[in-house]
């Protein structure tokens, strides 16, 4: 198959037909062909187990059994692995997003199950290279939330002007690189200062808007656009114009198929509005999209219980 043209829900079926062909594409990603005991890093002393289907291996060295699923996002689910690397497909496909409703409809599993499902892989997608941005970076921040001045009076927070009641989300785009969003408490100077020192090289030339909260920012070059006077870019170039599309990709998401995002999945939603950003260009071919959203699928794993703790969405 030619590698340069957008897959198909069709063609893609025919290249994972059952949950076998998934588990040997999975196998081969992760490993390339030699198992790795995920316990001890272990390769030598790698068997099959006795008994067993294929895919179950034991490491002579730690004697702990294993396989594709163990410590990674598939570890102790139900869901056949086939559907997992559909459900993927769906979410590096989807211009918008996919709800846990329709997912489910898709998978034929319950809304429940999907759910699971999108909040382990949004939690993948979090996990991007640990390398920080330079070069020229592009910093922004928004609100997500209802207007203040809509909402019940038990549900108004009661904090100022501003993102008043809202969370605040903040954006780091490297000029032709790769897009970071963030999370944050609140919008204050401590905040935005540890944020950029976290994913920005020292010495970096930072673009921002005129917030506050950019001020006083020791170890960078900074350059600010007046949007308060109607200036979108300014002298040199400098703007914030890329890195607000991060918020075009993220609002139409949370609109238009989620509708309901808790504060403390957030961050999962703002992880897959910025893989779509860094992954989602249709020129990417989509199996290296795939291939990308894999690799991040075994840097982590979250449990149940973990997900489930505290609030809950909806979509």
């Amino acid at each position: 198959m030619d590698d340069h043209v957008t897959i198909s829900v069709y063609q893609f079926l025919r290249m994972f037909p059952d949950e076998e062909a998934a588990r040997v594409y999975l196998e081969q990603r992760r490993w390339r062909g030699t198992p790795v005991c995920p316990h001890c890093g272990c390769f030598e002393r790698i068997t099959a187990r006795q008994g067993k289907r294929a895919g179950y291996y034991v490491c002579r060295d730690c004697t702990k059994e294993f396989t594709v699923r163990t410590k990674s996002i598939f570890e102790r689910s139900h869901v056949s692995l086939d559907r997992w690397l559909l459900a993927m497909y769906y979410v590096v496909t989807a211009r918008k997003g996919i709800s846990s409703m329709q997912l489910s409809k898709e998978l034929s599993i319950t809304q429940k199950s999907a759910w699971f499902v999108l909040s382990r892989l949004r939690e993948a997608l979090g996990h991007h290279p640990p390398t920080k941005l330079k070069g020229v970076v592009e910093i922004d921040e928004t609100g997500v939330g209802g207007i203040e001045g809509t909402k019940h009076a038990w549900k108004r927070k009661h904090v100022g002007t501003g993102y008043a009641g809202k969370e605040v989300v903040m954006g780091f785009r490297e000029r032709g690189g790769r897009t970071i969003g963030v999370h944050v408490e609140g919008q204050s100077q401590k905040v935005f200062h540890r944020e950029i020192h976290r994913l920005v090289e020292p010495g970096t030339h930072i673009q921002t808007d005129e917030h506050k909260g950019y001020n006083n920012l020791p170890g960078y070059i900074r350059s600010h656009v007046k949007h308060g006077a109607g200036e979108y870019v300014g002298a040199g170039d400098v703007t914030v114009n890329s890195v607000e599309s991060m918020w075009a990709v993220l609002k139409r998401g949370i609109y238009g198929v989620w509708h309901q995002v808790s504060v403390k999945h957030l961050q999962r939603y703002v992880n897959e509005a910025t893989f779509r950003l860094n992954e989602g260009n249709v020129e990417i071919p989509t199996m290296q999209r795939l291939e990308a959203f894999v690799e991040l699928a075994f840097r982590c794993r979250i449990t149940y219980r973990e997900l489930v703790e505290g609030d809950k969405e909806a979509a």
